[in-house]
């Protein structure tokens, strides 16, 4: 049979499941969810291996109204996958209120001329009720080549997505050697695990000032230990008061739930030495922006 491969972009307003997605197709986490909105900030490539093809994917920071040099990093990063791609999934939310910038989403991808697909996620959240209204609003906006009704969750409809992926790919070669399922280096998958977990325990602005860069990762021989020390980027010193706690209870909790997904991800006993930094402005200061890897 032919070999056929290709690039798919996955776009969408903030907090779409985007990420969930990816993870699901993989069968392994590869970006980093939460409930909170703006939970990526870079694109991500997923590499799915099947006998016949290759599906390279871009998971992209969701697009949204710019209020820093960090959100416009962002949004630039996503707008600028578009046109690297061979096809599009614009992901919309069937459970909660439709983003404002689906418009302006659908006019960029109408004039690249590109295959584009729309996956209404989280159908097993929404009313069943507001689907076939839902899908028949959005057909009406622009000639998507297919809608599909998903939950990247549970699962529910991505199979039927996955082959209609297959079949509108052509034939091409293996971008990727089979073990490679992301082109994220291992420390950015630290430092996203670590901010995932700041995602998930601190509320308000706190995980939206965080950034995170691992300063050092060293195997100990023989103990099948890897010791990590992890640094948290923050903009003023009450964030940083709050991220440490009180007698250091959060940022115990974050290591702790970090450490525990580390563990899983490296098969090995984790040391996890994590120290808060205050930055003044970081998300604000585009040469900051590019030390911290956005």
């Amino acid at each position: 049979m032919t070999f056929v491969s290709g690039f798919i972009g996955i776009l969408g307003p903030p907090n779409v499941g985007k990420s969930t997605l990816l993870n699901r197709i993989l069968g392994m986490k590869v970006a980093i969810v939460s409930p909170k909105p703006q939970t990526t900030r870079n694109r991500i490539i997923g590499v799915y291996h099947g006998k016949t093809c290759q599906m390279v994917f871009m998971d992209t920071p969701g697009i949204h109204k710019t209020r820093s040099a960090l959100h416009r990093s962002m949004v630039q990063s996503a707008r600028a996958a578009l046109d690297e791609v061979d096809i599009l999934l614009l992901m919309v939310d069937m459970g909660g209120p439709e983003d404002p910038e689906i418009q302006n989403m659908i006019k960029k991808i109408e004039a690249l001329k590109k295959t584009c697909f729309l996956v209404i996620n989280k159908i097993d959240q929404g009313k069943k009720e507001r689907l076939l209204p839902m899908m028949e609003r959005f057909g009406n906006l622009t000639s998507f080549d297919a809608i599909f009704p998903v939950s990247a969750l549970s699962g529910e409809g991505v199979p039927e997505l996955m082959d209609t992926l297959k079949a509108h790919l052509t034939p091409g070669p293996q971008f990727f050697p089979p073990d490679m399922l992301t082109d994220q280096t291992e420390t950015f998958l630290v430092s996203e695990m670590i901010r995932e977990k700041i995602f998930r325990l601190t509320s308000r602005d706190i995980p939206y000032s965080c950034a995170v860069t691992v300063d050092q990762m060293e195997e100990r021989p023989g103990r099948n230990l890897l010791s990590i020390a992890a640094r948290i980027h923050v903009e003023t010193p009450s964030q940083k008061k709050i991220l440490i706690g009180q007698k250091g209870r959060m940022i115990k909790a974050i290591g702790r739930a970090a450490r525990q997904n580390l563990e899983k991800k490296f098969q090995a006993r984790i040391y996890l030495d994590l120290t808060v930094h205050v930055e003044k402005h970081w998300s604000r200061d585009t040469r900051a922006l590019r030390r911290l890897g956005y």
